[in-house]
């Protein structure tokens, strides 16, 4: 149930080529819903990604986050347990709990869910404007600087914990 005391929100109706396209490192995300169109409600972010593609393992401490894969297989792990996702799968860690994933397919199509809103606003800080709706061209993709990252992400209150890829079960037994 809504409370009384909720901003308004207008729809949101957006065709399939429709969003704010930016070019994510080696992925092409689209922002769906932000902080701003939501009244900081939720945040949904149409992501493609190459085989590899892999956040640092991190926890976000302001927001959950759900991933919805659409296309493409990925695995994901959340909390010390992993799946390896097919289309259709839902993963949801909810905020202090660490979680990465990597692309296992040759491209995979993922939502990411977050709430409360927020993470947009980290995505356009990290992120560049997509030219085309395509995953960014080499020369188009920024290296990442971990300790700069690191510093943005504590910004919009995300912790990096470690390196990219899937923590091993020597680091988190029973994975």
């Amino acid at each position: 149930m809504q409370s009384d005391t909720a901003a308004p929100v207008d729809p949101i109706l957006l065709g399939p080529d429709e969003g704010d396209a930016r070019w994510w490192g080696d992925s092409l995300a689209i922002i769906r819903a932000s902080a701003d169109t939501t009244a900081g409600r939720i945040t949904v972010i149409d992501n493609y990604a190459s085989s590899g593609a892999a956040p640092p393992l991190h926890i976000h401490h302001n927001e959950g986050e759900g991933f919805y894969l659409i296309a493409g297989t990925m695995t994901i792990w959340v909390g010390g347990k992993k799946i390896d996702a097919s289309p259709g799968s839902y993963v949801y860690g909810p905020p202090g709990v660490p979680h990465t994933f990597v692309v296992t397919s040759p491209i995979a199509r993922y939502l990411f869910i977050t709430e409360p809103a927020g993470f947009d606003r980290f995505v356009r800080r990290v992120s560049t404007l997509a030219e085309r709706l395509v995953l960014p061209p080499p020369s188009a993709q920024r290296a990442e600087d971990p300790e700069l990252m690191a510093r943005v992400a504590a910004e919009y209150g995300i912790e990096i914990l470690g390196p990219p890829g899937i923590p091993s079960e020597a680091v988190y037994p029973g994975t």
